[in-house]
C-alpha cells in the first residue's frame, strides 16, 4: 500500500518572501492562510483598543497594545495575533514589521476562518514558545477564554479561565486594566 505524500511544508522565509499583499496572511503550520475578518471582529478589536487607551491614560508606562504584526514562533509558524501586548522595554522601532519573539500577551478574537487554528494549533505554538497569556475572544458565545502560565518560569499554561458576560477580565501583565466583558461583548 503506497502512502500519498504530504505537500511540502512553506517556511517562515518563504513566507516573508511572497510578492504582494494577502488579506491578513498567516503561515501556520506551514500553510499559508488568508482571512478576512467580520465587520463584528474588527468592532471587538477596535473597543479593546480604545479601553486600552483610556487606561493607558490614567496609567503611563503600562506597555503598548497593538494590532496584527507578524510573529515569528518557529519555521513554519508566523502569526499576527489581533491584538498583542508588551511592556515599554519591549516596544518595537517605528520601521519594525515583525516580533522575532513572541509578546508576552496574544489576542485572538473569533473568525469563522480562523477560530479552529486559534483554539487549536495556534493556542499550543503560543504555549510551546512562551508566551506569557492568551485570550481567545469567542464572539459566537460571548466568552473570553485565558491561558495564563502562573509565574514566568512555567513551561505550560497553568491556569484555564472561561469568563463569561457576568464577569470582568484582568491580566497581571497590565497593572489596574480591568474589562466588564458585559460591556465588551453588548451588540
Amino acid at each position: 500500500m503506497a502512502l500519498a505524500a504530504s505537500a511540502p511544508k512553506m517556511t517562515a522565509e518563504e513566507f516573508f518572501a511572497l510578492p504582494g499583499e494577502l488579506p491578513h496572511p498567516q503561515l501556520i503550520d506551514g500553510e499559508l492562510v488568508v482571512s478576512t475578518p467580520t465587520a463584528g471582529h474588527q468592532r471587538l478589536v477596535a473597543e479593546l483598543i480604545g479601553l486600552f487607551h483610556v487606561h493607558r491614560q490614567s496609567h503611563p508606562g503600562c506597555g503598548e497594545l497593538g494590532i496584527e504584526i507578524d510573529t515569528v514562533l518557529d519555521e513554519v509558524n508566523v502569526y499576527a495575533p489581533d491584538l498583542w501586548w508588551v511592556p515599554d522595554g519591549r516596544r518595537l522601532a517605528d520601521d519594525q514589521s515583525r516580533f522575532g519573539s513572541p509578546p508576552p500577551l496574544v489576542v485572538e478574537v473569533r473568525s469563522p476562518s480562523t477560530w479552529r487554528y486559534d483554539i487549536g494549533s495556534k493556542l499550543r505554538h503560543y504555549e510551546a514558545a512562551g508566551v506569557a497569556e492568551v485570550w481567545l475572544v469567542d464572539t459566537a458565545a460571548d466568552v473570553v477564554l485565558v491561558f495564563r502560565r502562573r509565574t514566568s518560569d512555567a513551561t505550560t499554561f497553568d491556569v484555564a479561565l472561561e469568563l463569561t458576560t457576568a464577569d470582568t477580565l484582568a491580566t497581571p501583565l497590565i497593572d489596574g486594566w480591568t474589562i466588564d466583558l458585559g460591556e465588551l461583548f453588548i451588540r
